[in-house]
C-alpha cells in the first residue's frame, strides 16, 4: 500500500536497502563564523564516508569522517590558533557522523528530501544530530546538500572571542557531498 501511494505521487523508490559511497575529492565541507568585525569562512576535507540505509525500516548505518586537521580559513596565524586552542586538532583529528535512522525515501531518479539522524562525535564528545538532506539522484550518481549549525561553545570548545573581536557562539556548516549509489544490502 505504501509503495502504491509513493508511485501515485510520482516518487518511485529504489529497492529498500541502499549504500552510498561518498567521494572525498568532490565533497565540499565549508563553515561560516560570524563576528562583529567580519565573517570568517573556512573549509574541512572529507576523509571517507559511506552510508547504508533502508527506507522500509528507517535503519541507517555507516560513518562519515571529516579530517579536522584539514580545517583552513586561508589565514595562517588564525589557522594555527584555531587548530591549537579551539579545535585541538592534534588531540581530536577526526569528526565522525554515525547515522542510525532515516526519514524519507530516495527517489530512483531526481530530487528527494531525507532526514538522517545519528551521533556526531566531535572534540571528544558525542552529540545527537539530524541532518536534513536535499538529494539529487541521476543514474545512481548522488549529490546531497545540507546546512546546519554547531553550537561549538556549548559543546565544550573554547570561545575564540577577544577583548576587541566578538564572534558568534555557533558555526554555520554547509556540506555538498557527492557519491555513488553502490548496491542493495541489509542494514545492521
Amino acid at each position: 500500500m505504501r509503495r502504491a501511494f509513493l508511485l501515485l505521487l510520482g516518487c518511485a523508490s529504489l529497492a529498500a536497502a541502499q549504500t552510498v559511497d561518498l567521494d572525498p575529492a568532490r565533497t565540499s565541507i565549508t563553515f561560516t563564523l560570524g563576528s562583529v568585525l567580519h565573517t570568517v569562512h573556512g573549509s574541512f576535507k572529507l576523509k571517507h564516508g559511506n552510508m547504508r540505509f533502508d527506507s522500509d525500516t528507517s535503519k541507517a548505518g555507516g560513518e562519515i569522517v571529516v579530517d579536522v586537521t584539514s580545517a583552513s580559513t586561508g589565514n595562517d596565524s588564525r589557522d594555527r590558533r584555531m587548530h591549537k586552542e579551539i579545535l585541538e586538532s592534534e588531540r581530536y583529528p577526526d569528526a565522525t557522523f554515525i547515522p542510525d535512522r532515516i526519514t524519507g525515501t530516495l527517489a530512483s531518479q531526481g530530487e528527494s528530501e531525507i532526514d538522517v539522524h545519528g551521533v556526531f562525535q566531535f572534540h571528544g564528545a558525542s552529540h545527537e544530530l539530524t541532518l536534513h538532506l536535499l538529494v539529487q539522484n541521476e543514474n545512481r550518481q548522488i549529490r546531497a546538500t545540507t546546512d546546519f549549525e554547531i553550537p561549538y561553545i556549548k559543546w565544550g570548545l573554547k570561545n575564540p572571542s577577544t577583548f576587541v573581536l566578538r564572534v558568534s557562539d555557533k558555526v554555520q556548516m554547509h556540506i555538498e557531498a557527492f557519491g555513488r549509489l553502490l548496491r542493495d544490502g541489509a542494514v545492521d
